[in-house]
């Protein structure tokens, strides 16, 4: 068979991954090109002019809706679940290397939230601060019920990580006359770092975007996803598809941020390599 062919199937093939392409990003699509209607557009084709109107529709005072401050405490929230997510995982990664009692008991116990209703989870935490006379939060009883969710995946990949992980490089550092401290900060976690970005990117997504755990766990103050959700039955205009475009172009800033240190960090080590 000659080089250039192509198999039987390519073309049906081809075209059932287009259209699921279609179905994937066809209404994120839609809903970006709408985000530009003009003053007088409203939530369907044919557009009414085009403009940025309602992009600055959003930072103004809206007669439904606190954009501004529920985009700033998703993003309080998503970077303090971040941050602590990335440190209890990769502390939890580096436990996990050598066997102790109980580990498998506790890397199930840490698998749980992932099986149970995240609504169940949600309600659980809203009811145990209820009993206690606590006042739920955002940054309280939201911010557990997240790391319940973000945890697990966390752990999965530096768990993933570290099982490929080379010990031999620790003990060249070791031969070497490297300390622990040494060892961890210029060979270790150099090596480990893309799947920390990936945890970090992983964490903070999973966090702002979350909707069922936080439902009953924010208190007075909705984060983003509650204030998208309660925009949908009151708002009629597109300011409502800007807010989704404007949400969507921070997802894709956050993994263009995560792609280019994991690039600084390769070009780091490639220039330590060369090093003589």
């Amino acid at each position: 068979m000659a080089t250039g062919q192509r198999k039987r199937g390519f073309i049906p093939l081809t075209l059932l991954f287009s259209a699921f392409l279609v179905f994937l990003y066809g209404p994120t699509l839609t809903i970006g090109i709408l985000s530009f209607q003009g003053p007088d557009g409203g939530l369907t084709f044919p557009m009414n002019g085009v403009s940025i109107h309602w992009f600055k529709a959003l930072f103004e005072e809206q007669r439904v809706g606190d954009f501004g401050g529920s985009l700033g405490r998703s993003l309080l929230l998503g970077l303090s679940v971040t941050m602590l997510n990335t440190v209890f995982a990769l502390l939890a990664a580096l436990g996990y290397r050598r066997a102790f009692k109980g580990a498998n008991l506790i890397f199930y116990l840490s698998l749980i939230s992932l099986i149970l209703p995240s609504i169940l989870i949600s309600l659980g935490i809203g009811i145990m601060f209820d009993r206690l006379g606590l006042s739920p939060h955002w940054y309280t009883s939201a911010f557990g019920a997240h790391m319940t969710w973000t945890l697990p995946f966390g752990l999965l990949i530096m768990f993933a990580v570290f099982n490929r992980f080379d010990k031999a490089y620790e003990a060249a550092a070791a031969d070497m006359g490297a300390t622990n401290w040494q060892t961890f900060k210029y060979v270790v976690l150099p090596l480990v770092l893309p799947g920390l970005i990936g945890v970090s990117l992983f964490s903070f997504t999973l966090s702002f975007d979350e909707f069922s755990r936080t439902i009953m766990t924010s208190g007075t103050f909705n984060t983003l996803p509650l204030e998208i959700f309660g925009m949908t039955t009151n708002v009629t205009t597109p300011v409502l598809y800007a807010l989704g475009t404007f949400t969507t172009a921070l997802s894709f800033l956050a993994i263009l941020t995560s792609l280019l240190l994991i690039a600084a960090n390769r070009h780091r080590q490639s220039r330590r390599a060369d090093t003589p």
